[in-house]
């Protein structure tokens, strides 16, 4: 499939209705079709890996495309020149998000991004640094708890990020970290109780605390969390 063709595909299940609702969940939808992800997801299918035509797709201009274009990249020719082009050129929390779980975070330097990217000014930039938190410590099985202990450092640092998708990514790597063991789980408690202690007046800070808080002192996470450790004791 060329170019061409993919803009054909993607026109044929143009959806107008949608595209108002994606509006509504804050989606920058002003060149969106409003294709559903899962319509997008079977095209990517169909065309399987296409580096070229990943990049091609990202450039067009249409919303659903940028989209698909993680999808079908290759993953072999991740390079830090393509990734801060992408990023830099983000406008909208889904195409961010799908960016950072289908495609950076299999970047060899994932980590080191996350350094990079949590400085930026740029809202989505610093975003997709968040975000890309809260996807390599569900997926980075391997690594140990300790690689990821400086991220609360991060999330401090930036806590009073008052703009919309920089808080409530801030919120959901905090809660991601909690969620991996009941070590990181202390130190995400620790966390919210120092940005509570450190930024009273702040409105960000205090609610990425008290949602944490809230979330983490789940009875339910707190026994997968046990039920977890218990079994790594058992086998080692």
């Amino acid at each position: 499939m060329d170019l061409k063709k993919l803009i054909e595909e993607l026109q044929s299940h143009a959806n107008p209705k949608n595209v108002e609702g994606m509006a509504r969940f804050g989606i920058d939808s002003k060149d969106a079709l409003g294709i559903p992800s899962q319509i997008i997801k079977n095209i990517a299918k169909e065309i399987g890996t296409n580096h070229t035509l990943a990049q091609q797709a990202w450039d067009c201009g249409i919303h659903e495309a940028k989209w698909l274009a993680p999808l079908i990249a290759d993953k072999k020719q991740i390079n830090d020149e393509l990734l801060e082009k992408w990023v830099h050129e983000l406008n909208s929390w889904d195409i961010c998000d799908n960016l950072m779980t289908k495609y950076v975070r299999f970047a060899p330097n994932a980590l080191e991004l996350i350094d990079r990217w949590q400085q930026s000014d740029k809202e989505f930039v610093r975003r997709a640094g968040f975000a890309l938190i809260a996807f390599v410590v569900v997926h980075y099985k391997k690594n140990p708890d300790d690689d990821f202990l400086h991220f609360f450092d991060f999330i401090f640092d930036k806590a009073q990020d008052e703009r919309n998708m920089v808080k409530k990514a801030v919120n959901w790597a905090l809660r991601s970290l909690g969620k991996r063991s009941l070590f990181l789980r202390e130190k995400a408690l620790q966390c919210s109780q120092d940005l509570l202690s450190h930024y009273k007046f702040n409105r960000a800070a205090r609610w990425i605390a008290h949602d944490a808080i809230r979330e983490l002192n789940d009875a339910k996470i707190i026994a997968r969390l046990e039920q977890k450790e218990n079994k790594k004791a058992t086998l080692s």
